[in-house]
């Protein structure tokens, strides 16, 4: 999700020799903080994930809404992307290894829904894709902002963030209350939405989604935006 306000594409430090990093947008604050998970073991769970779950689709959360966050406004809405110069920017601020790793998974193209977190109403607004695949993020360098990370260093950078472009808004919002009742349904009945990440590992701001075995399962449940029933969850 989006943390302090997002920086145009390309406005970031030169990228620098290293792992590569990628972006999760602000997480909430139960989802921020990722140095307890400093573990091998984690790294490695994570990234075995990210093997599995490989995915031309992802889910992004974001907040809406403005907080501060050591005195440093954390809103970054589906509108603040489109209002950015080409509409385009980077996806900094993703404290948590395993939504880091997913961000390393990305590809460029690939599409995610833009999810409104930790608002009013929740839920998935719009899309947008890839544009820049995962490097170094800049603002784990950056004392001043709420995302520095001192035991980050430039010649080996724990973060990761990618670029991503707004593609357009959904034909209507998709609130978290209409994804629960789905999920909910799916799990008494054994549905494709049963382990749906959303709920299963709600922590994460960056999420896969990927494709049922059969094709398209949500073609069933939202029939009115059919970009976003062709993904599975």
């Amino acid at each position: 999700m989006p943390r302090a306000r997002k920086r145009p594409a390309g406005a970031a430090r030169p990228d620098k020799k290293g792992p590569e990093g990628k972006r999760t947008k602000t997480e909430n604050p139960g989802e921020a903080s990722a140095k307890v998970e400093n573990s091998s073991l984690q790294e490695t769970s994570a990234s075995k994930d990210c093997g599995k779950n490989l995915s031309s689709y992802w889910l992004m959360k974001s907040e809406p809404e403005s907080r501060l966050e050591k005195g440093v406004d954390v809103k970054f809405s589906i509108e603040d992307l489109k209002a950015q110069p080409k509409q385009t920017a980077c996806w900094d601020g993703v404290r948590n290894y395993q939504a880091r790793n997913f961000l390393r998974a990305m590809k460029l193209e690939e599409e995610a829904f833009f999810y409104h977190s930790n608002c009013r109403e929740p839920g998935i607004a719009g899309l947008m894709k890839i544009v820049k695949e995962a490097y170094p993020d800049h603002t784990q360098f950056e004392k001043n902002n709420p995302h520095y990370d001192p035991s980050s260093k430039e010649d080996n950078p724990k973060w990761s963030m990618v670029d991503v472009q707004f593609v357009r808004m959904m034909k209507r919002f998709i609130p978290l209350a209409e994804l629960k009742t789905h999920h909910q349904a799916h799990r008494a009945t054994g549905g494709p939405l049963k382990n749906m990440a959303l709920f299963t590992r709600q922590r994460l701001s960056v999420q896969p989604l990927t494709r049922g075995k059969n094709g398209p399962c949500l073609l069933s449940t939202c029939q009115s935006d059919r970009e976003f029933t062709r993904t599975s969850w």
